[in-house]
């Protein structure tokens, strides 16, 4: 079985790259899924826009979701994730340099499963994708798919 891809929904090249990174270098296999927008994050979710033609069964078992995003931001695309019977389970850890204590309840009120402040040392940010990873991808129960 191949792992499920994880969906980095984030604007900024060098935290992209930075993820991929830290990914490749906590072993983490799971295909890196990149939306740099908050739309074009909900149409590989919802199957729409350019990502009409991708099965929408195939979830990802996690999206990692930057609050700061052009056309729509983080917050906005968690509200509509949680709106949509199909994706509401999916895992949604808004990963992002934020540290304003709105961001942070807004999140939670909306439904996010975990909210992580981007270290700004590398090897700080490698340990935190490491102890994600582990996490959400081994140690959690991944929700069954809504049919």
């Amino acid at each position: 079985m191949t792992p499920r891809t994880i969906l980095l929904v984030e604007d900024n090249p060098s935290d992209i790259d930075l993820t991929r990174r830290a990914f490749e270098k906590s072993n983490i296999l799971n295909p890196l899924v990149i939306a740099e927008d908050g739309q074009e994050a909900l149409d590989y979710l919802l199957g729409t826009g350019i990502h009409a033609e991708r099965d929408i069964t195939q979830t990802p078992a996690l999206i990692l979701l930057d609050l700061k995003l052009p056309v729509l931001d983080g917050l906005e695309v968690l509200k509509i994730i949680r709106e949509h019977d199909k994706i509401r389970r999916i895992p949604v850890i808004i990963l992002t340099s934020s540290r304003q204590e709105q961001d942070v309840a807004a999140g939670y009120d909306l439904g996010v499963n975990s909210y992580i402040r981007k270290p700004v040392d590398f090897h700080q940010f490698m340990d935190a994708i490491k102890t994600l990873g582990l996490y959400w991808l081994v140690l959690n129960e991944l929700p069954p798919p809504v049919s």
